[in-house]
C-alpha cells in the first residue's frame, strides 16, 4: 500500500479532487459567492434550454469502430485554414473578473498554452490590450454588439484590429435582455439591486471580497468610452442590447473589418444561409447557453441541417451545453469545425483562477483523446457522421 503525499496548497487540493467538469462546478459551489456562481450556472425563465442542451449531448449514442491503432492519436484539426491543438476555442463571456480576479487574462493565457483560440466578450472586465499582452503568442477573436453608436462601433473594431485579434464574433441573439430568475432573486440586474441576503451571502467568501477590494476596479473595461464609473451597468443596458440589429448592421461590419466574421447565435439553416450571403464567413451555431430565448432547440439537434445547408466551404462552429469531452466529438461527427465552452472554464476559473481554467482545459483534453481511441479513432480529421447515432 501506498499512501498519497498530502497537498498542501488549498486551491492545488481543491483541483486535485476535479475529476470532470462537474467536480469544476462542485468545487465552484464551495468556493464563491452564491449570487456570482447562479450568475455563471443560471439561464433564462424556466431554464428549459440549458437543460435541453445538456441531455441531447446525454442522448447521443457513439458507434465504435475497433482494431485500429489509437496509440498516438491527433488531436489538431484547422479552423479558417489555421491548425489548432483540438477542436475547441474559448467562448466570450461577460462580467469575467467577478467570477475571479484574474479573469480574462487568466483565460487567454491557458488557450495560448493549449494552442487553441480565445474571443474577447464586449462586455468584458479587460481590453483588447490587455489580452493581447497577457497572451501574446495566442490566437484572440472579439465578440462583438453592434450597437445604434456607430462611433463606439468603429472604436472596438480599430481597437481590435490594432491589438492583432484575428477574427470578429457578431452576437445576434441579444436584441433585448432575457430575464434570469435567478440574478432577480439575488439582485444581480441591470442595473444591481444587491439584497441583505446576497450581500450576507458574498460576506461567507472572504477571500473573493478581499480580492475584489484589493485589485482593480471591475468595469465594462472595452466600454471605457461610454461609462464613467464601475460597472455602469444602465448606459451599458442601453447600448448592448439592440433591438434594431439587422442585416445592415452586418453589411456594415463586413465593410469595416478586414478579417475573419462570424455570426453567434444561429438556429436555423435559413437563418445560417443568409448570414453566409451577408457577408460572414461562418457562423455559430448557440442559443447563448439557454440564456436568452428559453425554450430554443438544443444547438446539437440543429447542427446537421445547418451543416448540410451550408456545405463545406463555410465555418460552422457549435456552443452551447459542451461538458465533456466526448460533447466535442459527437458535435464534430454531426458536423461542427470546433466547439465553444463558455460555462465549462467558468467553472474552473471559480474554482481556482488560471490554474483551474487550466485544469478545465486539461480534463477536456484527456476526455477528448481517450474518447478517439475508444471510438477506435487516431486522429480528429476520422471522425465522421456514421460513428454518432442520434435518438
Amino acid at each position: 500500500m501506498q499512501l498519497r503525499r498530502p497537498t498542501l496548497n488549498p486551491v492545488e487540493r481543491r483541483l486535485g479532487t476535479a475529476l470532470s467538469i462537474g467536480d469544476l462546478r462542485t468545487v465552484a459551489v464551495r468556493t464563491t459567492p452564491r449570487a456570482v456562481f447562479d450568475y455563471v450556472d443560471g439561464a433564462a425563465d424556466a431554464e428549459l434550454t440549458v437543460r435541453r442542451n445538456r441531455a441531447a449531448f446525454a442522448a447521443v449514442e457513439l458507434i465504435p469502430e475497433y482494431l485500429s491503432p489509437v496509440d498516438h492519436p491527433d488531436l489538431s484539426t484547422r479552423v479558417f485554414g489555421r491548425e489548432i491543438s483540438m477542436p475547441l476555442i474559448f467562448a466570450p463571456t461577460g462580467y469575467t473578473r467577478m467570477m475571479h480576479h484574474e479573469g480574462e487574462a487568466a483565460v487567454a493565457r491557458v488557450a495560448a498554452r493549449h494552442g487553441l483560440p480565445y474571443t474577447l466578450s464586449t462586455v468584458g472586465t479587460s481590453t483588447v490590450e490587455d489580452v493581447a499582452a497577457a497572451a501574446p503568442g495566442g490566437e484572440h477573436w472579439f465578440q462583438l454588439y453592434l450597437t445604434r453608436n456607430e462611433r463606439l462601433n468603429a472604436e472596438l473594431l480599430d481597437r481590435a484590429l490594432a491589438a492583432g485579434f484575428t477574427t470578429v464574433v457578431l452576437t445576434v441573439d441579444t436584441p433585448v435582455a432575457a430575464r434570469h430568475l435567478k440574478d432577480i432573486r439575488n439582485g444581480l440586474t441591470i442595473p444591481p439591486s444587491l439584497t441583505m441576503r446576497t450581500l450576507l451571502g458574498m460576506a461567507r467568501y472572504p477571500a473573493w471580497v478581499l480580492n475584489k477590494l484589493t485589485t482593480a476596479p471591475i468595469t465594462f473595461a472595452s466600454l471605457s468610452s461610454i461609462t464613467s464609473h464601475a460597472i455602469d451597468a444602465v448606459r451599458v443596458a442601453d447600448v448592448v442590447f439592440e433591438p434594431t440589429l439587422s442585416y445592415g448592421h452586418l453589411a456594415w461590419l463586413r465593410a469595416n473589418w478586414p478579417h475573419r466574421l462570424l455570426v453567434k447565435g444561429i438556429l436555423s439553416p435559413r437563418d445560417a444561409r443568409r448570414a453566409v450571403e451577408a457577408g460572414a464567413d461562418g457562423v455559430i451555431v448557440s442559443n447563448h447557453g439557454g440564456r436568452q430565448l428559453d425554450r430554443t432547440p438544443a444547438t446539437l439537434t440543429v447542427l446537421p441541417e445547418i451543416r448540410d445547408e451550408l456545405g463545406s466551404d463555410a465555418t460552422v462552429i457549435l456552443d452551447s451545453g459542451v461538458t465533456h469531452g466526448q460533447d466535442v466529438l459527437a458535435a464534430m461527427a454531426l458536423g461542427a469545425d470546433a466547439v465553444m465552452i463558455g460555462r465549462a472554464y467558468l467553472y474552473g476559473l471559480m474554482a481556482g483562477g488560471e490554474r483551474g481554467v487550466e485544469r478545465a482545459a486539461t480534463i477536456l483534453r484527456e476526455e477528448y483523446s481517450r474518447s478517439l481511441q475508444l471510438l477506435g479513432l487516431n486522429s480528429t480529421a476520422a471522425i465522421a457522421r456514421h460513428q454518432v447515432r442520434m435518438p
